[in-house]
């Protein structure tokens, strides 16, 4: 079984919010696949769905940004992910909007979300897409930046990069990691 996680901040005031650009994508994914979220499991809003064959579980923590490990960890635990079967998407300002960045490991950089998850598993060893919300304008602070919403002109270029994601994903299950490397960084 597969574990897409998606990063963002429960709640209404933070919805069409940059950090919750991992939300939108896997609210993206579940339109898509014809799936809601609706059980409450693992701190997390989750859906089981088989697609390409094989098993997912779409989640979104509720645990809010910089507590996203713990949600995480209860997912890898409580559903026996192994190693190689947890994706987490994200939001990046280094990223420009409509880009998506996939990497098989690494570190945090400064995403909160992404250091709670790597303190909570202990490794860094789990692939990733990261959603462009950049660039970071200058003289911006980085946490008023990503907790402001997106513009009307900014929205096409957000579903842009939710269909990136979505494809690359596809070619991820597929087995095709590197391609989907190549194709989209």
């Amino acid at each position: 079984m597969w574990a897409v996680v998606g990063l963002g901040n429960p709640g209404k005031a933070y919805s069409l919010t940059r950090h919750n650009a991992g939300f939108a994508c896997i609210r993206f994914l579940a339109k898509k696949w014809d799936v809601r979220l609706r059980k409450r499991s693992h701190l997390s809003k989750v859906v089981k769905v088989e697609h390409s064959g094989e098993k997912i579980l779409l989640a979104m923590p509720q645990t809010y940004m910089n507590r996203s490990g713990e949600a995480v960890k209860q997912i890898v635990h409580n559903c026996e992910i192994m190693p190689g079967k947890l994706l987490i998407i994200y939001d990046d300002f280094d990223i420009p909007l409509g880009e998506i960045r996939i990497r098989k490991e690494g570190g945090p950089g400064s995403h909160k979300g992404m250091a709670s998850i790597i303190q909570e598993l202990g490794s860094s060893a789990f692939l990733r897409i990261r959603i462009g919300i950049g660039p970071l304008p200058e003289e911006a602070d980085a946490v008023e930046y990503v907790l402001s919403p997106f513009s009307k002109e900014e929205k096409p270029r957000l579903e842009a990069s939710l269909a990136k994601a979505s494809d690359a994903l596809a070619l991820i299950l597929a087995g095709e990691i590197d391609k989907a490397m190549n194709q989209f960084n």
